[in-house]
């Protein structure tokens, strides 16, 4: 089924976010589907933290709607948030639970059953691979463990849709190689926004690239049109980081 004929899972309906007199991002609209996962990507500072938080409801519009699996993030958050896993970069962890502590808080907060929080808590500690560290301190923990007990939380509740911010940030090369694997297998059935500054992981894992520099959109398409010229996704990222859109 094409794009047009399916209910987007992620919408930006021209956004925009004001700090004082300061415009963070201006009129930016993008949608993102079921399966897609899609790479967002800009300089530092061109607003893509700041669209991301306007998008799981973290921050409220100065203009425009942000919309999760068709719920408005304004004025029904809660059930936007109930089918929403976020990652957030250096997402905040309380230092003295452990792993299992931590995922058992989270269980309970989202409303999982007893039952259903062992199976859940089961599946993501083997799937980001905290077995050796369950027990232990997160305070304790390397940045590497730090950023794949994150990962488990935003995964624990089963959600429909990802928004990931820096998702490999302070991981080694074998765990890099690990999330990309479960970012490609999760993205097979989930919708999957993931912001990164490694240019390699979105030749990995994204087949869509939406690049904002300076708070607008300047670019917004497939993967393999964006580098089907033969020039090298860093001189597109150069090009791109030099556009401004005016208006």
């Amino acid at each position: 089924m094409s794009d047009q004929r399916r209910a987007p899972m992620i919408e930006a309906i021209g956004l925009s976010k004001y700090f004082g007199d300061f415009a963070a991002i201006l009129d930016v609209s993008f949608e993102v589907y079921q399966g897609e996962v899609v790479a967002f990507l800009g300089p530092n500072g061109a607003g893509k933290s700041t669209t991301m938080k306007l998008l799981t409801g973290y921050l409220a519009p100065s203009a425009g709607e942000a919309r999760i699996a068709g719920h408005n993030m304004s004025s029904d958050r809660l059930a936007g948030s109930a089918v929403l896993g976020y990652l957030p970069e250096n997402g905040p962890l309380y230092p003295d639970m452990t792993p299992r502590s931590l995922l058992q808080f989270f269980a309970k907060a989202r409303g999982l059953s007893p039952a259903r929080a062992r199976q859940r808590i089961d599946a993501v500690v083997d799937l980001c691979a905290l077995g050796s560290v369950i027990g232990k301190p997160i305070g304790k923990l390397s940045r590497g463990y730090c950023q794949r007990v994150g990962m488990a939380q935003v995964l624990l509740h089963e959600p429909d849709v990802l928004i990931l911010d820096e998702p490999t940030a302070g991981l080694d090369p074998n765990q890099i190689h690990e999330v990309r694997e479960t970012i490609r297998k999760l993205g097979r059935s989930k919708t999957i926004l993931l912001s990164t500054h490694i240019l390699q992981e979105v030749e990995a894992m994204a087949s869509r690239v939406l690049f904002i520099n300076e708070g607008r959109m300047v670019y917004d398409g497939a993967f393999s049109k964006l580098t089907s010229d033969g020039v090298p996704l860093q001189e597109h990222f150069r090009r791109l980081s030099e556009l401004v859109v005016s208006g």
